[in-house]
């Protein structure tokens, strides 16, 4: 698979914050999963996947990526 030019020469802190903005669309999907679980008219078809425990982490570690690459976008 050919890599995008654009990624070939990011720099590290281009890298961890796309990283972090992907973490944080995956918490967006978990809420909005979440959310429908919640809104389910069915009231016995659960589910399996803790939608509220991927968001916090995906949340969590989304946001701390996006604020190391900060700090290293204002670095230079």
């Amino acid at each position: 698979m050919h890599e995008p030019e654009f990624l070939l020469f990011a720099s590290d802190a281009t890298l961890v914050g796309l990283s972090g903005g992907l973490l944080l669309v995956i918490a967006a999907v978990a809420t909005l999963a979440d959310r429908r679980r919640t809104r389910r008219t069915r009231i016995e078809a659960v589910g399996w996947v803790p939608w509220t425990a991927v968001y916090l982490l995906a949340a969590f570690v989304g946001i701390i990526l996006l604020t190391l690459a900060l700090k290293g976008w204002i670095a230079g």
